[in-house]
């Protein structure tokens, strides 16, 4: 794909091609640049950074965000965004964003969400990535408050730009737009779901498991995503890939000497 001059905006999501989230995400984002979309043809949240390594990958264009270029992929969030670099665009886009996802992906959620893992696989390409979520899981939920913000963080970005291979993790709370306090930047919290399976059965007498649980917030720092979307604000979380812990590399050194043959 040619440059225009105008920025040039990929958007994907997790939850589909005709999710109400994403529509909401490409009539801010059209605003800003030169938008396509290339998005999974069904939902796929819980997807985390999943490819398609055994299965063919298709793509079919769709006119449901005329008059942008889009594409249904039926592959996963990250095998949109890889598609879309390397096939679709011929090159690398300005920015990637994701979302708007149904439903919030803060603290270890980041972990699991196809929302997420495409804006992680933007950075990991070098690419600025963006990531939205808001909290609410309905199909029909109001995006109105979150294109508010949604604007306000792309200008935001035009402005000042991201630090190299960092993406933004960033939740919206469900209130209404004079409800909302500002944007807060946010270290991630750590929780975790503590997770049930219901035993069932299927009409045919076979057993089956269905996931279940609740969500165990055990961090109560006043600085983290959660904490400021329990106070009325956008969550806004500096991320990255490298998932090395730091802090603990020199408490494990003694391991090299205690392994070495003798």
């Amino acid at each position: 794909m040619k440059s225009t001059g105008s920025p040039l905006i990929l958007i994907t999501n997790d939850d589909g091609i005709d999710a109400k989230g994403l529509a909401s995400l490409v009539a801010v984002a059209k605003g800003f640049g030169e938008v396509v979309v290339i998005a999974p043809d069904k939902p796929l949240s819980g997807m985390g950074h999943a490819i398609s390594i055994h299965d063919p990958l298709r793509l079919f264009e769709s006119k449901l965000h005329a008059p942008a270029l889009a594409y249904a992929c039926s592959g996963t969030p990250v095998d949109c965004v890889k598609l879309g670099i390397y096939e679709v665009l011929k090159r690398k886009p300005d920015l990637i964003l994701s979302g708007v996802n149904h439903g919030e992906n803060s603290s270890t959620n980041v972990l699991y969400s196809g929302t997420m893992s495409a804006a992680i696989e933007g950075a990991m390409e070098g690419i600025p990535s963006i990531g939205f979520s808001l909290s609410n899981f309905a199909p029909d939920a109001d995006f109105s408050t979150t294109q508010y913000y949604i604007d306000q963080i792309l200008r935001l970005f035009f402005k000042n730009g991201l630090p190299a291979n960092c993406c933004l993790n960033v939740n919206i709370p469900d209130l209404p737009l004079a409800a909302i306090k500002g944007i807060k930047i946010a270290k991630q919290a750590h929780a975790y779901w503590a997770d049930r399976f219901e035993k069932r059965q299927d009409q045919y007498g076979r057993t089956y498991f269905w996931l279940s649980g609740e969500f165990a917030d055990l961090d109560q720092r006043p600085d983290t995503d959660l904490h400021a979307l329990k106070e009325g604000y956008v969550s806004v979380v500096p991320t990255h890939f490298d998932l090395t812990a730091y802090a603990h590399i020199q408490t494990l050194k003694s391991w090299e000497n205690e392994t070495k043959f003798q």
